[in-house]
């Protein structure tokens, strides 16, 4: 596994895509919190924290999330790798596994740098270091999981389909709904009970309540629960190919 794990990550690194992964997100959280006049820019709203970058976050990595998944199965469908892939002797939980650790590691590596901000930010509070650390850690938290979901679920719309494009808008579209679709539906129940559920059914209440600094086992079980169900389906559908 650690020999796939490896590869997949050198080869993001020997094309384009994890320079262009990195380089946008770094660019568009840049410009929006330091640049662009905006609700989200930390020196227009003079306060110290990092809330606009967890708020922007989600919505790059909605699309930075499905351009690193599309190519881990479809492309090697449309090449005919697959199959050659299948006779390692490695089982389908490892070759799965392999890929969602390689994009959760490159989206580790597009988040390192914007440890900057928070250095800066905690530099430029009055007076210095006048920012809730704890509620930072949490957000950074929330975001590294909402990646994973997005990481899991783009990982099995590669396993089904043998085109990249499709692989891309499927998942960016499956993720929109995840984090902010099913506030739509709840609103069209008047029932309160289940309003809640179908909100919960969402990321973005576990999302937010994670930013916030309250670390609850109730929302980490739902984002473990996620990217499980979304890995095991991811298992199943390689299982298939073997067929």
């Amino acid at each position: 596994m650690r020999t796939l794990l490896w590869k997949e990550i050198v080869s993001f690194f020997s094309s384009l895509i994890g320079y262009i992964v990195i380089a946008i997100f770094l660019l568009g959280t840049g410009l929006f919190l330091w640049v662009f006049e905006s609700e989200m820019n930390i020196l227009q709203t003079g306060f110290a924290g990092l809330d606009g970058l967890f708020l922007l976050a989600p919505w790059i990595f909605l699309f930075l999330a499905p351009a690193i998944t599309m190519r881990f199965f479809a492309d090697e469908s449309k090449s005919g790798t697959i199959e050659l892939l299948l006779t390692y002797p490695i089982t389908d939980k490892d070759i799965v596994f392999s890929k969602f650790f390689a994009g959760i590691i490159l989206i580790f590596l597009s988040l390192i740098p914007t440890v900057l901000y928070f250095i800066t930010v905690y530099a430029l509070g009055s007076p210095p270091g006048n920012i809730d650390i704890a509620a930072t850690i949490g957000a950074y938290i929330g975001l590294f999981l909402l990646s994973g979901v997005y990481i899991a679920i783009g990982t099995f719309i590669s396993s089904i389909t043998d085109n990249q494009i499709v692989s891309f808008i499927v998942t960016a579209a499956l993720c929109f709904v995840f984090f902010i679709g099913f506030d739509f539906i709840a609103d069209i129940f008047q029932n309160s009970t289940i309003n809640n559920i179908v909100v919960l059914t969402g990321i973005r209440q576990h999302y937010e309540s994670i930013s916030r600094g309250v670390i609850d086992t109730r929302d980490i079980l739902y984002f473990i629960s996620i990217i499980g169900l979304f890995l095991y389906m991811t298992i199943i559908s390689i299982k298939n190919k073997r067929k």
